[in-house]
């Protein structure tokens, strides 16, 4: 998995929304399959009919994000926010500055993220914030956010998925169409899917006193079959919470696993599903 990116088709050209930290690599890897990939079904794309331009700098983002969002945002724009579905966007005036707004986030809650000049990022930051007050809005910070997404079981790049894993392992079977013709990656993915995965992420719920944390071993049978890729203390539910790839064989909920933590074996067990649900 080359990164966990969101694309925006807009009018006359996508609009690719990254990972801060992969954006070189994406940019690089854009620039490869540019120069080389045949084209689907067709005659080989000619590179200088595709432009690749970097936006990041030119470009600020501001993410509103649960069950009172869209009541909050509407006190600052005229859009019809009500009829805006999930990973679906419009261009509005919010607040008296242009934005590219869109039903998208990573919490798991309903929400907007905002693309605007970033010339207009602080003060449409204390507009909303204002706007927000007495419906209880803060600020909050990427640590707030990965533990909303850790509850819904959202994988995160550089976590739970990397170039070492596919998205079968990963259980995002979803977004790969084996049917499709001329995919790169296609015969891997069908060779694995034909073979089964040897490896599989599952969500786990510690048992015992401690946190999952990165890197922590995962053991059954006296023996390691895995590892944790991300973890916390649920502030949901008050339980410690983890995701962590394990052999197949041990993937089905209700596995009764080990997590080792500083020389203890603290007990755990697989679960189904998100751990919170909404």
């Amino acid at each position: 998995i080359v990164d966990d990116v969101v694309i925006y088709r807009r009018r006359d050209d996508f609009l690719i929304v990254a990972n801060a930290a992969n954006i070189a690599k994406d940019l690089e890897w854009l620039d490869y399959v540019r120069r080389a990939w045949p084209g689907e079904g067709g005659p080989p794309v000619n590179p200088d009919d595709v432009v690749i331009k970097d936006l990041s700098d030119t470009t600020a983002l501001i993410a509103l994000q649960g069950p009172k969002a869209a009541a909050i945002l509407g006190q600052l724009t005229d859009a019809d926010l009500e009829n805006l579905r999930p990973f679906r966007f419009v261009y509005a005036d919010v607040a008296g500055h242009q934005a590219l707004v869109s039903r998208t986030g990573y919490t798991g809650e309903d929400g907007f993220e905002l693309y605007i000049a970033p010339e207009a990022a602080v003060p449409l930051w204390r507009a909303l914030l204002a706007a927000g007050e007495p419906e209880g809005l803060v600020p909050v910070g990427l640590g707030a956010r990965d533990t909303l997404r850790l509850e819904m079981r959202f994988p995160l790049y550089g976590n739970d998925i990397d170039e070492t894993t596919t998205p079968l392992e990963a259980g995002l079977d979803f977004v790969v169409k084996l049917s499709k013709d001329g995919f790169i990656g296609k015969e891997a993915l069908v060779k694995q899917k034909e073979e089964g995965v040897a490896h599989r992420l599952i969500g786990f719920k510690l048992e015992g006193r401690g946190i999952p944390r990165q890197g922590y071993t995962l053991i059954a049978n006296d023996r390691p079959i895995g590892r944790v890729t991300s973890g916390s203390m649920s502030p949901s539910l008050g339980e410690p919470i983890g995701m962590g790839y394990v052999e197949s064989g041990f993937a089905a909920p209700g596995t009764e696993l080990f997590m080792e933590m500083r020389g203890r074996l603290i007990p755990c067990r697989v679960v189904e599903g998100r751990f919170v649900k909404v």
